[in-house]
């Protein structure tokens, strides 16, 4: 169509998204799956069932979980442009089904941090070829996006007549940060989900917002969207400030209740009946008989018959949930309560050791807690960003420690998420009960980019599946070739903020060399580990040396042998410093946060 021709009559409303998907979607497309906390899952399974074995499509997304794994077992993805392929919940891990994924299995992939996935969305929707980022310098990330990658050859020809998907820039002046330009991101179709539309087309989302609209706007033939509800005319224009989205970049649409499930959506509480949408949480049982079932290839198919093939619709997937559990799920309308923390404040016991024994992991989390509050109290630093792992449980038990000292500094989460005050009892970082208790709810612009790269008073606080002694962190693919997750934001912190690496030790995570570089160690301050804290000094880039000691119960009964014995680090543990036990206080309050032991 002629830019000048009449526009079509749009948005078209649809009954269903297996309706919308097989009357919109073709074979060989590029569609994007917006991430805006609200996933389009209910559309992401109907394009498994309709085009199983054939839909030969190239496929956006910031992470590749969950409903995700329904595309991937149905075939129909040629070639996946990612930040994450893994497993969130119970704990961030790998997933089968990505092992091979160095050997191009399940499909070939192209692999970005999150903030400059979210930048080449942002020059896709402004109309410019490319995006500035800092991130990705020095990692593999950023030597994989080569015209020679396997991801590279699978572009079309149009597309990588574009020019390179990266080019690094030096900066003017010695002092400057390097920077890259990342080639912008045009999918065909963007799939949406959001809380409610009217008939013409504007789309409300709720926040936290992800990467927000950008990929609505992005998109060169528009979006496909799918939502809670329809709503009449006259609430959008009673609410303007809530539209996101609006009907001119819409195609269709059509309702779906529930249609983020598994994971959350945060409802729409106005006072207005005509437009209230409830909202629903992640659905943990769901995600952890999804972990445990994809386990095996026989549990996955099995699964995927279930939950995929067996529902003729969206619909039949929603009768099969059951009445109970969509109740069990139903998240309180407005503003939950307030309500103190299930642990005991840290100062009632706060000399106090811990009388039940302390796993690895948990000493850990305390003395990651306990160096983050002395680099914000010493360092003056202001803000920390929370990555998922032990990383964020440490960071919300150093943002406790710090208050009890009349110290309040912001948690933020990549997502969105400003000023975060955990529910007690839900240990996921992205969890919509620890949006409703932030202080700001925003997107990943905000966060990976205002708060963590522009901001040189920000701390980051990491998770490694494994950690080098120059500081290097590797969560993305083992010496075997085995997959692990990838980056999701974590690049963008270790390129853009100081940081702190956490890792229980081993010498198969405190190695020598990492086997791949997600994230550059060069801002890397502390790694700390399960038995004392490793510290750079003056010189952030100079080595790292033990310096603070918990000893063991059951392993090493010296600095010096336990750096010999669980690391391949060659530092020295000279003047290391004793580090106080693991309160009881500390204990209570962690497991407060976690009941279930997930990170014990």
């Amino acid at each position: 169509m002629s830019p000048h021709s009449p526009a079509a009559p749009r948005p078209v409303v649809v009954p269903d998204v297996d309706s919308l998907v097989s009357r919109y979607v073709t074979p060989g497309m590029h569609l994007h799956l917006a991430m805006t906390m609200a996933r389009p899952n209910a559309m992401v399974y109907a394009l498994a069932r309709q085009f199983a074995g054939r839909g030969r499509f190239t496929v956006s997304t910031s992470a590749t979980h969950t409903a995700m794994h329904a595309l991937t077992m149905s075939g129909a993805v040629k070639h996946l442009i990612t930040c994450f392929l893994g497993d969130t919940y119970p704990t961030p891990r790998p997933n089968p089904l990505y092992r091979d994924l160095a050997r191009d299995t399940p499909f070939t992939c192209e692999l970005w941090s999150l903030l400059s996935f979210t930048q080449r969305l942002m020059a896709g929707a402004t109309g410019l070829p490319y995006a500035v980022t800092s991130s990705l310098i020095g990692s593999d990330l950023e030597r994989g996006l080569t015209a020679e990658s396997p991801g590279a050859r699978q572009e079309p020809a149009d597309e990588r007549a574009q020019g390179p998907k990266f080019l690094r820039v030096s900066g003017q002046a010695a002092e400057e940060r390097p920077f890259g330009l990342v080639r912008r991101l045009r999918p065909d179709l963007t799939l949406v989900h959001g809380a409610c539309a009217d008939r013409r087309g504007n789309i409300v989302l709720v926040p936290p917002a992800g990467e927000g609209a950008w990929g609505a706007y992005a998109a060169e033939q528009g979006v496909l969207a799918s939502v809670e509800r329809i709503v009449p005319d006259d609430f959008t224009d009673a609410h303007p400030e809530r539209v996101v989205i609006p009907g001119r970049r819409v195609l269709a649409l059509c309702e779906a209740p529930l249609g983020a499930h598994p994971q959350s959506l945060r409802g729409l509480a106005t006072g207005d009946a005509r437009g209230d949408v409830q909202g629903y949480r992640d659905d943990y049982a769901f995600l952890t008989e999804l972990v445990e079932r994809l386990a095996t290839e026989d549990g996955a198919k099995e699964w995927y018959r279930e939950w995929v093939e067996e529902p003729a619709g969206h619909a039949q997937y929603v009768a099969k949930l059951g009445e109970a559990r969509r109740t069990e799920l139903a998240l309180a309308a407005g503003p939950l309560t307030v309500r103190e923390p299930a642990a005991p404040p840290l100062r009632s016991s706060a000399g106090t050791p811990a009388a039940e024994p302390v796993t690895r992991q948990e000493r850990t989390i305390v003395l990651g807690a306990r160096a983050i509050a002395d680099r914000v109290t010493h360092d003056g630093y202001d803000t920390l960003l929370a990555g998922i792992g032990v990383s964020h449980l440490a960071a919300w038990l150093a943002a406790a420690l710090l208050r009890e000292q009349g110290v309040r500094v912001p948690v933020c989460a990549e997502l969105g998420f400003y000023g975060m005050d955990p529910e007690p009892g839900d240990v996921f970082l992205f969890s919509q009960l620890h949006a409703t208790r932030s202080q700001q709810l925003a997107g990943i612009p905000e966060i990976l980019g205002g708060m963590v790269s522009a901001n040189a008073r920000c701390l980051g606080v990491l998770a490694a599946g494994e950690v080098d002694a120059d500081g290097n962190v590797n969560t993305s693919l083992l010496a075997d070739g085995r997959w692990l997750t990838g980056s999701g934001g974590a690049n963008d912190i270790a390129t853009g903020t100081d940081c702190l690496v956490l890792s229980t030790a081993s010498p198969r995570k405190f190695v020598e060399r990492v086997a791949y570089v997600t994230s550059p160690g060069a801002r890397v301050r502390e790694v700390v580990s399960h038995f004392g804290r490793f510290r750079r000094e003056q010189d952030t880039r100079g080595p790292f040396r033990l310096a603070t000691w918990l000893p063991l119960d059951d392993g090493p009964a010296s600095p010096q042998e336990a750096v010999a014995t669980l690391t391949r680090w060659p530092v020295s543990s000279t003047g290391c410093t004793a580090e106080p036990e693991v309160t009881a206080a500390e204990i209570a309050w962690l497991r407060g946060l976690d009941p279930q032991g997930f990170y014990r």
